[in-house]
């Protein structure tokens, strides 16, 4: 049975899990093609943290522009963000404000951006973050087809927690608020 301190830990894990990989995904729909509309599987790992397995994401056009919007908007707590493509690499470097921490990152991606790619992350924290004072996550991400049906772009289908729609959430004037006081911090 799972102590209530290993559990607390394990969700400071994925807190910090989520935070770092949003990071990411700042930095690449900054500064990336746009992904092929369609259906996502995304798999992530960070060190330390349960596996959730994959997720499935369903875009379109408006989607990534919203991504893009939102990577925009939360490069103001970034003092550092390069991101430089190379052929089919793209290697990122930022340091960014998070929860009163400075995080520096850097990552490596590689595909065909459009169909798969692959990554890699190293984050280090300072002062450490919940206790973590470095993190590693890499990240596949593979296009499956077209959307399946019923679904919407924006869907992200994560397993065993079902479904929510990051075009509403983001739109939601509870979430607006929610990330305009986390950028404040």
């Amino acid at each position: 049975m799972n102590s209530p301190r290993k559990i607390r830990h394990t969700l400071a894990m994925l807190v910090i899990g989520l935070v770092t990989a949003s990071q990411a995904g700042m930095a690449l729909s900054a500064d990336m093609p746009k992904r092929k509309a369609g259906l996502w599987e995304i798999n992530m790992h960070m060190e330390g943290v349960p596996n959730m397995g994959a997720m499935q994401q369903c875009i379109d056009q408006n989607t990534d522009n919203l991504m893009q919007q939102q990577a925009k908007k939360g490069k103001t707590d970034c003092s550092v963000m390069d991101v430089k493509p190379s052929g089919n690499r793209v290697a990122v470097h930022s340091v960014c404000q998070i929860e009163g921490s400075t995080a520096t990152t850097d990552g490596v991606f590689e595909g065909a951006f459009d169909s798969s790619y692959k990554g890699t992350m190293k984050t280090r924290y300072s002062p450490p973050m919940h206790g973590m004072s470095e993190s590693s996550m890499t990240q596949e991400a593979r296009w499956l087809g077209p959307c399946k049906p019923g679904q919407k772009p924006g869907d992200v289908i994560m397993p065993n927690m079902g479904t929510v729609n990051v075009n509403e959430m983001m739109k939601d004037p509870k979430m607006q608020e929610m990330m305009k006081r986390q950028q404040q911090r």
